[in-house]
């Protein structure tokens, strides 16, 4: 067959290990972590699905090589621990039953050890080692690392690859970058060191280049060793992209892949991870300039998702290998529908950290379109149902959507009705805001799906109880979502007044002065979009916070954008009335304001449909109610819920 996408899908030799394509799984950190440090089998699961959907190489992440300096609970390789060797050989052995390469890496976190740890206030008693003296921004001791523990630190990275390799592993990834300990060496700003590991370039590398003899000697020779580094610390004090590529040429001789990565621990987690306010492959460039100066195959990494523009990077030289993790969650077999030229039918990551703030929140993972991720003992095979059954989905949103796919999937035959002229529910307001597109595209790709597997889409089709009944259906299940909130506050429905639902239908309305009435998670996205337009922007909100409904990865993210936009925000501010200037507000002593805009959107939150449920409940033999319509939520919940209630039926 001919490859719509031939550079990605071509294998590639590294060392003496061939890859069935350039599409690569980065690190992704497991998600039943076990007091021993050992990888449970919810994380052995985790990563097979991304084998099992066609990824070239899947790495686990990360080891811990001297837990004695570095307390993160992450996993530890060794023999002592019960366990530890089996754990990591069946997680090796269940990634490579699908022809992908079992990678693994290794990793010290430095002067920021317990980074991982889910009870923060257990850092108190942690020694936070690094390269030189200091106290970290939150005031905590960091110890300089003695010749003779550098020494053990060496040592103990090549008897973790050792074991690594013994356990079926055919590729060690050692974790350079990022602002973990090997990075902490490289960067003048916090090695300060006077000795023969400080000063010079070639002295702040000695340390890396020590490690990666010591793995070297471990897995011999042939055996692929893959160097993540940060081309570029992105930060003043750290080493920018011509250091890089100094130190990419000091190591390359002990490499046989070049991962280049961004930023490290002190520029924040939005651009290591590229948040969705930056382009994707924003990080691209660092790749593409260290690889002209390089003869090992270099790989790129950050917030890449769309096959033809990963097709790009290759077939230009900008790298050999493209590597991702977010994508891999929230579509695993993103890699296989590419080899397959299925890439319409891929479910592109949203770049919503549902994912990482998950793990931090709970110890889990989550994603926000896919319902399987950290779940997936639970079973990731959709099976027939014996008995098939009528099924109405009352709902064309996301929920809906996924609930209509699901049920086709498992042989129902499927009704799906949506009461406007599109599907896609809340989502098709994110077509107007470009960092939100590909919210937009998950209505229209899960769509696609659900009709390609026998949905049949009655679009201008409200659910009645009368139209239910009609049907005479074996299941219902209603996704009705929710309303805009519109409180009764006088002028809040003039003309210049826009619901940010709608703002896609009425761009046009919006003038160059703004008021977004509402500080929640839609309303400071609205505000930020409109920032970017250039217009003048004031953010309204009724709380002592903006956003308190939004991850605590994204948030942080969010609010620095716009800090960085000059939102001028308004907290403690309550709207009275919306006049043609503005909108009246109340502060928290009574005094009002006005708050100058000529146009003003109106994100006040979302309200349950629960009267069109109430009517719906008795209309069939079994019926699920999910998303919206139960409790105004997020999309994570409305896909979760949607899959499993077409599971029930």
């Amino acid at each position: 067959m001919q490859r719509k996408y031939p550079n990605l899908c071509k294998p590639i030799t590294i060392g003496n290990v061939t890859f069935r394509n350039r599409m690569f799984g980065s690190p992704m950190g497991g998600t039943d972590i076990t007091a021993d440090c050992t990888i449970g089998p919810k994380s052995t699961a985790f990563y097979e699905l991304r084998a099992k959907g066609g990824a070239a190489s899947v790495t686990v992440s990360e080891v811990v090589v001297h837990p004695e300096t570095e307390a993160s609970h992450m996993y530890h390789l060794d023999l002592g621990t019960v366990d530890s060797l089996a754990s990591f050989t069946y997680t090796a052995d269940a990634i490579r039953r699908h022809g992908a390469i079992a990678s693994v890496e290794l990793s010290h976190s430095g002067q920021y050890a317990g980074t991982y740890l889910t009870d923060k206030n257990k850092k108190q008693g942690l020694a936070q080692w690094g390269p030189s003296p200091g106290v970290r921004p939150d005031g905590r001791e960091v110890k300089e690392l003695s010749q003779e523990l550098i020494d053990d630190i060496v040592a103990a990275y090549g008897r973790c690859a050792g074991l690594a390799k013994r356990a079926g592993y055919e590729m060690i990834m050692v974790h350079g970058g990022h602002g973990w300990l090997i990075n902490q060496f490289f960067s003048p700003y916090f090695n300060r060191r006077t000795d023969k590991y400080g000063g010079s370039l070639e002295n702040r590398v000695r340390f890396a280049q020590e490690v990666l003899d010591s793995v070297r000697e471990a897995v011999g020779s042939g055996f692929p060793i893959e160097f993540r580094m940060s081309g570029s610390e992105l930060f003043e004090g750290g080493y920018d992209l011509t250091e890089g590529i100094e130190i990419a040429k000091l190591i390359e001789s002990r490499v046989d892949l070049l991962h280049v990565s961004a930023g490290t621990y002190q520029t924040g987690f939005g651009i290591t991870h590229p948040s969705m306010f930056l382009p994707h492959g924003s990080n691209v460039y660092l790749a593409a300039e260290i690889k002209k100066h390089v003869s090992v195959p270099v790989a790129t990494v950050g917030g890449l998702n769309d096959p033809a523009q990963m097709e790009e990077i290759i077939a230009s030289g900008q790298a050999d290998v493209v590597e991702m993790a977010r994508a891999l969650l929230a579509d695993p077999e993103l890699p296989k529908k590419v080899m397959s030229n299925r890439d319409e039918d891929i479910i592109k990551c949203l770049r919503c950290f549902t994912c990482m703030a998950e793990r931090a929140e709970t110890s889990t993972r989550r994603c926000t379109v896919n319902p399987l991720i950290g779940r997936e003992m639970d079973g990731t095979e959709i099976y027939p149902s014996p008995n098939p059954r009528k099924v109405l989905v009352a709902g064309g949103g996301p929920g809906g959507l996924y609930a209509a796919l699901t049920a086709a999937k498992r042989g129902h035959k499927v009704i799906l009705c949506e009461k406007s002229d599109e599907i896609g529910g809340i989502l098709r307001g994110e077509q107007a805001i470009p960092f939100k597109y590909e919210m937009y595209e998950l209505g229209v790709t899960l769509g696609k799906l659900a009709k390609d597997a026998g949905v049949e889409i009655r679009l201008n089709t409200p659910v009645t109880k009368e139209y239910a009944e009609k049907e005479n259906v074996d299941a219902l299940i209603i996704a009705v979502g929710s309303a805009p909130l519109v409180p009764p506050i006088p002028g809040l429905n003039g003309d210049n007044v826009v619901i940010v639902n709608n703002y896609y239908l009425e761009k046009d309305k919006v003038s160059d002065s703004v008021v977004v009435l509402g500080g929640g998670l839609a309303g400071c996205e609205a505000a930020i979009h409109f920032a970017q337009e250039g217009k003048t922007v004031h953010l309204v909100e009724m709380r002592a916070e903006l956003a308190p409904d939004a991850n605590i990865r994204h948030r942080p993210i969010m609010l620095k954008e716009i800090e960085k936009n000059n939102i001028q925000v308004h907290l403690g501010f309550k709207g009275l009335c919306v006049t043609k200037e503005g909108v009246v507000c109340a502060d928290s002593n009574g005094e009002e304001h006005l708050v100058p805009g000529t146009s003003v959107i109106c994100a006040l939150g979302q309200r349950a449909r629960r009267n069109v449920v109430d009517e719906l409940m008795d209309c069939a033999p079994y019926v699920s109610q999910i998303g919206d319509c139960v409790k105004a939520s997020t999309i994570t919940t409305a896909i979760y819920q949607g899959y499993h209630a077409a599971l029930d039926i």
